[in-house]
């Protein structure tokens, strides 16, 4: 049995996972400069150490999933970022350093995940045809360094998300879906560029989808997500939310969530039927270690 198929059946058993907290975010806290365009995407080669040690802080504090630090690495970013020559070595070695970190932490049977999103930091969308293309390789890279499954981040309209998602798919792994949600004016829930939360997760069951997250969305959204999710969705429901501000690109850190308070919030989200908990950004390690205390203590 694979650790992913470990992973699957511990939850049809009903049982709660850690998630890791935020990659991008943590290795700028720790010094690693932005690539223009392509945010904090750099770090696996300009400061492969650092970005090791992140992974290896979550794992040392009870993280089960380590999701590779690629979030920023799609061809059309690092394109927009000049840096398209080193497209494979940026994914193979982002899900290499997240593999080294479960060796060094002793943790055989967590799962390393490889992050891929279609954001644009410099507002260049490439075409459906191109996008198509990228991701089909960058999940192909993915494959061949070792990753358990893949994990969509950040995913804010239909249209993209169903060609990335049937891209990803390609590789043959296992492929969940992370989901950036808001509520629009009447109070509904959507993703981030106006597609209803509830026709979403429809599209997703009919695919067999194995999980979705709710992930860098407001904590104050959550709530409401999960439940549109009870009446629309039957699988396994993960939940990672942010809490951070940006100045240019830059986070700044002021104002995150104290880890006291987002582990508080996460119990109500454990209540609400999630069985997956972690951080998006601004997020770090010791908010994964209240969660890890959190539920602990829930047993």
């Amino acid at each position: 049995m694979t650790r992913y198929e470990k992973m699957m059946g511990r939850l049809a058993a009903g049982e709660r996972i850690l998630i890791d907290g935020a990659t991008g975010t943590e290795i700028e806290r720790r010094g690693v400069p932005m690539l223009d365009d392509a945010w904090n995407g750099g770090g696996a080669l300009s400061h492969p150490n650092i970005l090791r040690q992140v992974h290896e802080d979550y794992l040392r504090v009870g993280a089960e999933i380590v999701i590779s630090n690629t979030f920023a690495t799609s061809r059309h970013a690092l394109a927009d970022a000049g840096e398209a020559a080193h497209f494979e070595a940026y994914n193979r070695r982002g899900v290499e350093l997240a593999k080294e970190a479960r060796d060094r932490a002793g943790r055989p049977d967590a799962l390393v995940a490889g992050g891929i999103s279609y954001w644009s930091w410099s507002g260049k969308h490439p075409a459906l045809d191109t996008l198509r293309d990228g991701v089909t390789e960058q999940a192909g890279f993915m494959v061949d360094a070792g990753a358990d499954l893949l994990m969509l981040e950040m995913m804010v309209d239909l249209e993209r998300l169903m060609l990335t998602l049937e891209a990803a798919r390609t590789s043959g792994l296992p492929v969940w879906v992370g989901l950036s949600c808001k509520a629009d004016a009447s109070g509904k829930m959507i993703l981030w560029r106006g597609d209803p939360l509830d026709r979403v997760l429809g599209k997703l069951q009919d695919l067999d989808v194995p999980q979705v997250s709710i992930m860098h969305s407001e904590v104050e959204y959550v709530s409401g997500c999960l439940e549109v999710i009870e009446q629309n969705w039957a699988g396994p429901v993960g939940v990672y939310a942010h809490s951070a501000r940006w100045v240019e690109h830059k986070c700044i850190f002021d104002d995150t969530i104290s880890p006291a308070a987002y582990a508080n919030y996460a119990r109500s989200w454990l209540d609400r039927g999630a069985q997956m908990i972690g951080g998006c950004c601004g997020m770090g390690v010791n908010h994964i270690a209240a969660l890890k205390q959190m539920m602990t203590l829930r047993k």
